[in-house]
């Protein structure tokens, strides 16, 4: 196992600590991203020639992809053919040093490799060996292959996803990936804790399907009490209300007045008698009321812009807020005050890219305003073959 990280300073939790990341695009990417932030050394293993396929991902800056280097900053990289005998001699050497494995091949790949689960465990049974892919290594359809837009759309996210009476439309961020991404995450945390115990690796499967009905909080509930499948509600949550977008004089809006309490206040700042009136007095009359409710609301709203409105509520305690595009969000304040946007630099050590910061902020975690680059293809392999010939 590592006993040594050369991106980030000791104080972070996962110093110390190798992940051998076989993995490519962004579920796989997104958890190693994630574990690298924490204070691992994220080793990535690489297709000689072509490497990840998001290399190949617009938008270009300089003719290297702005996609691959917010995900994969700080990461070393090594050009390996595991079908190469000296190249399988270098990988063999990495797994005796590495705490983790991450992989997003279909099943049976790394089997064929002779790097699947239960020979690396023999072999290596401190590894914590995590694989992400579409359907799982178990059920009938293990081998089929998936992407994204394949889960949410089997997965029920896009059922409920868009305008009612509308076609269906997948959610804007790739959720499908970075869901299975978090719970890979949360599964090599857990093994690392577990092997704290027992010393000994897991194997962590990871399915993308999986990972969407998880998400259904609701759409799951609602389901199995009503037995009718819930259709897209647009922004209106559909078990609480008013909890959706409204129009004001410019613009929409948001309001999440999410309990009784919040709904009387509301109805006090917008002087609104509705707060007793049996139709809304409470949650589950708001919902059947909703459209009215909406209604009643936009009555008042639609005369003042939002900011008037959003500045209004928020002193009266109510959750609200604007809706904001992208390049709002990444000049937000708040966002900027929780080191959310961040510059992820160049070879020569310049800020080149844009990227969202860490999210998980703890109070002995180092969290920097840039992030080192993204490597090359194969460019830390002669600082890997020197690392590995003096740890042997």
């Amino acid at each position: 196992m590592s006993q040594s990280n050369e991106n980030t300073a000791g104080a972070a939790p996962l110093a110390g600590l190798t992940v051998l990341d076989l993995t490519h695009v962004l579920a796989g990417p997104y958890a190693s991203m994630t574990l690298s932030d924490l204070g691992a050394r994220v080793i990535k293993v690489e297709r000689p020639g072509l490497g990840d396929d998001t290399r190949a991902f617009p938008p270009f800056k300089d003719g290297e992809s702005a996609y691959f280097a917010t995900i994969n900053h700080g990461k070393e990289s090594i050009a390996l053919n595991l079908k190469d005998t000296s190249d399988r001699s270098v990988f063999e050497q990495l797994l005796s040093k590495s705490d983790i494995l991450l992989e997003n091949y279909r099943p049976g790949v790394m089997d064929r490799l002779g790097y699947g689960w239960d020979q690396l465990h023999a072999q290596h049974p401190h590894l914590i060996y995590g694989a992400v892919s579409g359907f799982g290594h178990t059920g009938p359809e293990a081998l089929r292959p998936a992407y994204d837009m394949v889960v949410q759309a089997r997965g029920g996210v896009m059922s409920i996803t868009g305008e009612r009476d509308r076609e269906p439309v997948r959610v804007g961020a790739s959720i499908g990936d970075i869901a299975a991404g978090m719970f890979l995450t949360q599964g090599v945390l857990a093994a690392l804790i577990a092997r704290e115990k027992t010393g000994l690796g897991q194997k962590i499967d990871i399915a993308m399907l999986d990972s969407q009905l998880a998400l259904l909080e609701h759409a799951i509930a609602i389901t199995s009490v009503t037995g009718d499948a819930p259709r897209p509600s647009g922004a209106r949550h559909p078990s609480i209300a008013p909890f959706e977008t409204f129009h004001a004089k410019d613009g929409l809006f948001v309001i999440a007045a999410g309990n009784d309490a919040l709904f009387a206040q509301l109805c006090v700042t917008l002087n609104l008698p509705l707060a007793q009136d049996p139709r809304f007095s409470t949650n589950p009359e708001r919902c059947k009321n909703a459209r009215l409710l909406k209604r009643l609301i936009e009555a008042v709203t639609i005369d003042k812009p939002a900011e008037h409105w959003i500045e209004l509520l928020t002193q009266a305690g109510i959750p609200t807020g604007p809706i904001q595009t992208v390049d709002q969000v990444m000049q937000d304040p708040q966002i900027l005050a929780r080191n959310m946007v961040v510059d992820v630099l160049d070879q020569s050590g310049s800020p080149a890219y844009v990227a969202a910061g860490n999210p998980i902020k703890m109070s002995a975690l180092p969290d920097p305003s840039t992030r080192a680059p993204a490597p090359k293809l194969d460019e830390h392999r002669d600082h890997i073959l020197r690392w590995l010939e003096k740890s042997s």
